[in-house]
């Protein structure tokens, strides 16, 4: 998980729905559209779930939607604040734009791809 050489923001999960997280931050609140990490252990592995925050609830309370299964978690697991939104590698977007330009170009409103 990264903290970027600071103190993370570290608050714990409260409440799961599905892929829908809703988690406690008592020091400060992550802003909307951060990127929360969670980390899962399963089977004697681990993973990192990265969730967006998509609404402030009060009470020191953030609702966020996992970016996968949420399968493992529990109530009281750590998630971090890494401070900064979700981002894309632009290889991906660059293979994504060659296979479906077309959707792409839809989106954009920009004209198809060759």
């Amino acid at each position: 998980m990264s903290d970027n050489g600071n103190t993370a923001n570290t608050g714990r999960i409260i409440e799961i729905k599905g892929v829908v997280i809703d988690a406690v931050f008592p020091d400060r609140l992550p802003e909307i559209y951060t990127a929360l990490e969670i980390e899962i252990g399963q089977d004697g592995a681990s993973r990192t779930l990265v969730a967006e925050v998509q609404q402030h609830l009060g009470d020191d309370r953030v609702r966020a939607v996992a970016m996968d299964a949420t399968d493992g978690l529990r109530r009281g697991d750590p998630v971090v604040d890494t401070g900064a939104s979700i981002t894309v590698p632009a290889l991906l977007v660059w293979v994504a734009a060659s296979k479906f330009g077309l959707l792409i170009s839809v989106l954009l409103r920009q004209p198809p791809l060759p």
